[in-house]
């Protein structure tokens, strides 16, 4: 474990998993601590039920819209355009008529999966349910 100096002098005690680099030992949130970048992929209304449904694989908008019934065509757009600008998603134009819009998670996207799992799985121990799979 590393060592800071905490208040009163003492050592602080970092645990190694939890804090495993210099980024997470910080007094406040800092835009670049790992847990902070994670969280803001993942920031806003059903961003991560348009993760979950792109990570069964690339789909157009409307398979999405059918998917998610419920999200407005807006806040889709903008989920879609945010995930895309934090580079998790990519957007291809599919050539034909009428032309098709793909939307697929990049790698990073990909590397949020585990992530989601866990939350789901903590959720539901905080809920009081069984822990499943996202």
């Amino acid at each position: 474990m590393g060592h800071q100096t905490g208040s009163g002098g003492r050592p602080r005690r970092w645990d190694a998993e939890l804090v495993p680099d210099e980024r997470g030992r910080t007094a406040r949130p800092q835009e670049d601590c790992p847990v902070e970048v994670a969280l803001a992929a993942l920031s806003g209304r059903w961003t991560t039920l348009v993760l979950r449904e792109l990570m069964h694989g690339p789909a157009s908008y409307g398979e999405l819209r059918g998917r998610l019934p419920e999200i407005s065509p807006k806040v889709l757009a903008e989920r879609l355009r945010s995930l895309g600008e934090r580079e998790l998603v990519t957007r291809e134009r599919i050539t034909g008529f009428p032309v098709r819009t793909s939307y697929r998670l990049t790698e990073a996207g990909e590397a949020l999966r585990p992530l989601l799992v866990e939350l789901y799985r903590a959720g539901a121990a905080l809920a009081g349910g069984a822990g499943g799979g996202a």
